[in-house]
């Protein structure tokens, strides 16, 4: 059996002011090519399908058109489990409509023999699938206990609820079948952080506190497809075939430079998975580009969402109507100077006005006399009303 593992497309994210629906498009086109050409039989989703609960309705639209296409006109089943970005909500409502096109949402996260493992025919025989949406703290902690405890019984319970599904698939599987794990958690020692800045996933729910340990991945399935880690890798510590597939464009510029990829998954009943990468090339790159205006506007980057830092004399009030016209995917641009450092001045009895137009000064500017104005005016209307 072929499985293709694909996870976290945070379908409505946008970047700065820019809309990305086309890329998604282009994107979810090349999955579904790799799905085909590779004779894939099974799809495993783990988590974040859309990048926030209660997406738009063209979000809606693009993400479930990228899984009707997947399915192969129904005939190859998917699976997809909601993240931490997801609402378990709107996938079990979802479901039923869904399951008929071969797309099987669990928004929930269930005993296994109640809808948390699935027995599913493909073309290439049976897969048992045990499904895992992201457990949320406060299911998982009594808000009366020590807070010490909180952070040991979160991964706690992911270790229960991982062998739990491990023991009654490996029941179900028999000989015949093969099973898979599909989860949205993060397992302590993955790498989050990429190139020292935020990513996308949620800091909330990032920290070293709320991780599972390598326990939380249990012996008993073939293969565990991972979601929550945007950055592609293997799970650290796993004992069997694990891997974080990762996001499918580079959703920021913690992301930018980052091999984006979908996983293929060879298994068959008894036997080790075997897995590889199948990058993927379509979207548009984040580029972060530090230089002068001459040398930033002499290079090639006009297919890039920019993140720009100008070297600068002194401060350029221009600078950000200037880049936005000259580079049409531009997100962020600061400028980078020297800046004087100034003894500290006391504030103790001076007006706001004061301080202001002083600020303004310091910053290599002049304060506009009308606004200072209208600022002294408003201030004492402020100090006249009873």
């Amino acid at each position: 059996m072929r499985v293709l593992h694909t996870s976290d497309w945070h379908i409505g994210k946008r970047i700065g002011r820019h809309d990305r629906s086309e890329e998604y498009r282009d994107v979810l086109a090349e999955i579904a090519e790799i799905a085909e050409a590779e004779d894939v039989d099974l799809v495993l989703h783990s988590g974040d399908l859309f990048d926030r609960p209660l997406p738009p309705i063209e979000a809606m639209d693009l993400a479930f058109a990228g899984l009707v296409e997947l399915t192969a006109g129904g005939r190859r089943p998917v699976v997809v489990i909601a993240g931490n970005h997801d609402s378990p909500g709107l996938f079990e409502a979802l479901a039923p409509f869904l399951r008929g096109h071969g797309i099987h949402l669990v928004g929930e996260i269930r005993r296994p023999d109640e809808g948390g493992v699935l027995d599913l025919a493909t073309e290439a025989g049976r897969a048992v699938v045990s499904c895992f949406p992201f457990l949320r703290e406060g299911r998982a902690i009594d808000v009366w206990a020590p807070i010490a405890e909180h952070y040991t019984r979160y991964a706690d319970r992911l270790r229960a609820i991982s062998e739990a599904y491990a023991t009654y698939a490996e029941r179900l599987a028999g000989d015949d079948a093969v099973t898979f794990l599909v989860a949205h958690f993060l397992v302590g020692g993955a790498k989050v952080h990429g190139h020292g800045a935020p990513r996308g996933e949620r800091e909330l729910h990032m920290g070293e506190a709320y991780a599972a340990t390598p326990e939380a991945i249990p012996p008993g399935p073939q293969y565990v497809a991972m979601g929550h880690i945007h950055a592609p890798q293997p799970v650290p510590g796993a004992q069997v075939p694990a891997e974080y597939a990762g996001s499918i464009l580079e959703l920021d510029f913690g992301e930018a430079g980052e091999r984006k990829r979908v996983v293929l998954v060879d298994v068959e009943p008894g036997r080790p998975a075997t897995i590889r990468s199948m990058p993927l090339e379509r979207g548009r790159r984040l580029r972060r580009v530090r230089g002068t205006w001459d040398e930033l506007a002499a290079m090639d980057l006009d297919e890039a969402y920019l993140d720009l830092t100008v070297v600068t004399s002194g401060p350029d009030p221009g600078l950000a109507d200037r880049a936005r016209e000259r580079f049409p995917h531009l997100v962020k641009v600061r400028a980078d100077h020297p800046r004087e450092t100034s003894p500290t001045v006391s504030r103790e009895g001076r007006d706001l006005v004061e301080l202001y137009g002083e600020f303004v000064g310091r910053s290599g500017g002049e304060a506009d006399p009308e606004l200072l104005d209208a600022f002294r005016r408003l201030m004492e209307e402020v100090d006249a009303t009873p």
